[in-house]
This record gives structure tokens, sequence and C-alpha cells, in this order.
């Protein structure tokens, strides 16, 4: 009997641990649960979202190097105001605060802020007296100046410098450049050579004038309607 009573008190206290047990361990499951559950992460530690979208990386340059930030931003907002010009990877921004032996026409990859720069001969109309600065702009027929503002190019043709380059005036301050047939083209006296001889390049009537070199490689990236911004602020 003792011996029976024993083994039947083993049973039952056997029952009741195993009871406890299951018990602890479905609140230990629980308490499991809600811990690990993604619910309660603060939002900063809980996982992101494999399909969510990147944000693209902000340009970080303001104005690309070399060029003069004030005058930058004026050809920036020329084109932001253009909506209509298609091709807007490439600009042109003309510099003529600097004299013609300064590479001062930029070809800017607005994508990466790359830019190329070269020399260009002004016209003779907006330097008198030759000394290599450009003085003063005109948009009047026969003027022989330079004119300011925006352009976009235009067609090619062949003319007096073999290929050269339409453009158009987008301005009230150089409208009349294709009635004056204000062009892109090579000419001899915007060789590099000249740096050498004279200081300063020849001058043009008016036209965009580069090296035969510099023309091809500012119209390759300046074609098709592209935005030439040309200007002196000081």
């Amino acid at each position: 009997m003792e011996s029976g009573g024993s083994n039947a008190l083993n049973r039952r206290q056997m029952l009741r641990l195993g009871a406890a047990g299951a018990g602890g361990l479905l609140l230990s499951g629980a308490a499991s649960s809600q811990i690990l559950s993604p619910m309660t992460l603060p939002s900063s530690l809980a996982p992101a979202d494999p399909l969510a979208p990147v944000p693209a990386a902000p340009t970080t340059f303001t104005a690309p190097g070399g060029i003069n930030p004030a005058l930058f931003s004026k050809a920036k907002a020329a084109l932001d105001s253009r909506a209509w010009i298609r091709n807007r990877d490439f600009i042109g921004v003309v510099d003529f605060d600097k004299g013609s032996s300064d590479p001062r026409f930029h070809v800017v990859h607005l994508p990466s802020g790359h830019v190329e720069s070269f020399r260009v001969a002004h016209g003779s109309g907006s330097d008198r007296g030759h000394t290599g600065f450009l003085d003063h702009f005109s948009n009047q027929p026969g003027s022989e100046a330079t004119s300011d503002g925006a352009y976009t190019t235009s067609e090619t043709y062949q003319g007096k410098y073999g290929l050269s380059m339409k453009v158009r005036g987008l301005d009230w301050s150089n409208y009349n450049a294709e009635p004056r047939a204000i062009v892109i083209h090579n000419a001899w006296y915007a060789e590099p050579e000249m740096i050498g001889i004279h200081g300063k390049l020849g001058r043009s009537e008016g036209c965009f004038a580069f090296s035969r070199e510099d023309q091809w490689k500012v119209m390759r990236k300046l074609a098709g309607g592209r935005m030439i911004y040309a200007d002196k602020l000081a």
C-alpha cells in the first residue's frame, strides 16, 4: 500500500510539473512573439523595404569649375525657363568678361558638371581697338558686334569657312542672329598660333569663331537645338 501510494503521488507531482512546464513554454513563446514582432520595433530599426525606390543623389555643384557662378546661374535660369528645349544634357556658357586669349567658351555636361573650355573670337564691332577684350554688345545689322543672351543651335551648312552651324537668338538682345548670319565656324584667326604671335585671337563679324579642332568638339556636343548662353557681367 505504501509503495503504491508513493507511486501515485509521484505521478500526480509529475502531471502538475508537466502542466506548469507547458504553461511556461506557452507563456515564454507568447512573450518571445511579442518581443520579436516587427510591429513593436522602433522605426529606425525596422527592416527596409527591398522594393522601395532608392532616392537620387542630389547634385552638389553650384557652378562647374572655371565658370563664374553668377554667369552659370543666369545660363541655367535661361535654360530652365524654356521647357520646350528638348536636349538639355549639354549647354554652352560664354564668359565675355575674359579676353580672347583665355578659354572662355565653356561646354558643360549638366548631369555631371564636367566642363570643357575653348577659346572663341568675338566680333570686331565689340572691340574696335582690337584689345582682345569685348567692350560692348550689339544686335544691330551691320554692327559686326557680338550679341549677348540665349541661343539655340540650328542646322549646319557649307559656307565660307567650310562646315558651319547656324544659331537662333532667343532674346531681345540677339533676335537678329539669323538675319545677321551669326553662326559657329572655324577661322584661321582663331587658331592657337595667334596667341603666340599676337597674344590674342583675331576678330569675327559677330560669329562664334573657333580653331578648326575646337569647332568640331563644340558642334558635336551642342548640335541638335542645345542652348548657348553668352554674357559679360562686369
